[in-house]
């Protein structure tokens, strides 16, 4: 009986457990918030503890005249010794001073100037390792004219293409005139810096005996030269020779 009396004196049912809700949500909610607040403050912290100072640069102007002159060329200050290891194996021979006597010497003797040195072009002799003779460099070789290394390779690129301005029919060869023989050449043409043909190769023949005839009239061919930015430039080309009967060319 006293169990129950103490059960009506203290109820506890739906309007308790709604404010003891309201109550702990409430405190839930003000100490999550004060944590992450005290999370944002210390990552914040860290970053700014952790942030280095920017550099103070100080540039002191000067003017020219505060300078003060040069260091003196006069002073002898000794360069710090460095030791360089020379393998025996490599002998210069070219350049290596020869102490002479002083009685040898000629007072009135005095060195070339840069613009002297420059006008002057003396060969250079020697010999290298081994016995071999250098090469001899005289001023006619520096006037020489390079020539080209060789063809150009299959593919080159260019901005505008080589144009014919001189056009040359082959002479149809008699045995294949009389024998009534028709066919078709295809060639292959270097066309270099001037616009000439250099060299022609045949790259397809139904008949070989209009080859020769094809390659003739391909040499007597000129053309405007391919250019690119920096200047014409060589490159391959191909032709095409008809050998029909009814263009017949006779021979003069």
């Amino acid at each position: 009986m006293s169990a129950y009396m103490e059960l009506v004196h203290f109820p506890y049912g739906l309007p308790e457990l709604r404010s003891n809700y309201q109550k702990y949500l409430t405190w839930a909610l003000v100490i999550s918030i004060v944590f992450n607040f005290a999370l944002l403050g210390t990552y914040y912290a860290a970053v700014y503890l952790q942030k280095d100072e920017a550099p103070i640069r100080v540039v002191r102007i000067m003017k020219y005249s505060e300078l003060g002159p040069p260091p003196s060329i006069t002073e002898n200050k000794l360069a710090v010794a460095a030791s360089v290891a020379v393998s025996s194996a490599v002998k210069p021979s070219i350049g290596i001073p020869v102490p002479v006597p002083d009685a040898l010497v000629d007072p009135e003797q005095t060195f070339a100037s840069q613009t002297e040195m420059s006008q002057v072009v003396g060969p250079m002799t020697g010999e290298g390792d081994g016995g071999a003779t250098q090469v001899v460099a005289e001023q006619s070789d520096l006037d020489l004219q390079i020539e080209d290394d060789g063809p150009p390779p299959d593919f080159v690129p260019f901005e505008k293409p080589p144009t014919v301005i001189k056009r040359v029919e082959p002479i149809y060869p008699e045995l294949a005139r009389k024998a009534g023989i028709e066919g078709k050449v295809f060639v292959k043409v270097w066309i270099d810096k001037h616009g000439k043909v250099k060299d022609v190769i045949v790259l397809k023949s139904t008949v070989e005996l209009f080859n020769q005839a094809a390659i003739d009239a391909a040499k007597q061919w000129e053309f405007t030269p391919a250019m690119m930015k920096l200047g014409p430039v060589d490159v391959w080309s191909t032709l095409t020779f008809n050998f029909m009967l009814r263009d017949v060319r006779q021979p003069q």
